[in-house]
């Protein structure tokens, strides 16, 4: 694994995450466990309205870890209520933190590679709906990422389990003055929380 990202991980503050966010974790963490256990595939679909902050980071903080944790058969995807564009700025968090980024189409939904590592498979990021035919149609778990969605989508089909884990958006401090800090904080906050859940996965 790239070796930023690798220090990022080791210094991700674990133990300051909150008993009330370990129990909104859990279910999660009880998904993976029994795909684990079943030696099944484990698909995550993290689902925000807009597809274009929250649900990336999700998806790629979350692959990211179950490589670093050694959790095989994880494929994670993201979708929302609509489609936009990954957010210019969440791709620029994303860089800062040690992930290669390729863009693969100039489109005004870009399409990009990302990468923790030089040999790792891509991670595939764009804005799309939920049920895009890029994300699969059953046997994943759909995490809701935002409250809007979660609360405009009480019904996935196909989801085996709709499990809410809801994060405050950075957009809220976008043209501010704040707005890298604030990408950057959430997108740690992401990744401490996908690392305590995949830190937790028995093998």
């Amino acid at each position: 694994m790239n070796q930023k990202i690798e220090n990022i991980i080791s210094h991700l503050q674990i133990d300051a995450i909150t008993d009330n966010r370990k129990q909104i974790l859990q279910p999660l963490i009880e998904y993976i466990q029994e795909k684990v256990n079943q030696n099944n595939a484990v698909s995550i679909n993290f689902i925000c309205t807009h597809n274009s902050r929250r649900s990336h980071l999700s998806q790629i903080w979350a692959q990211t870890m179950a490589n670093y944790y050694g959790i095989h058969n994880v494929f994670t995807y993201s979708g929302g209520t609509e489609s936009t564009a990954m957010f210019p700025k969440v791709a620029e968090t994303l860089q800062n933190q040690g992930f290669n980024l390729h863009k693969l189409s100039e489109t005004n939904n870009p399409v990009y590679a990302v990468k923790y590592d030089d040999n790792s498979h891509a991670i595939i990021g764009f804005s799309k709906k939920y049920d895009d035919e890029f994300n699969p149609k059953s046997s994943f778990a759909a995490i809701m990422t935002c409250s809007h969605a979660d609360g405009n989508c009480p019904f996935i089909a196909g989801a085996e389990k709709r499990i809410p884990i809801t994060f405050e958006d950075p957009k809220l401090f976008d043209n501010t003055a704040q707005q890298n800090e604030k990408y950057q904080e959430r997108s740690l906050q992401i990744a401490t929380e996908m690392s305590y859940v995949f830190s937790k996965i028995k093998k």
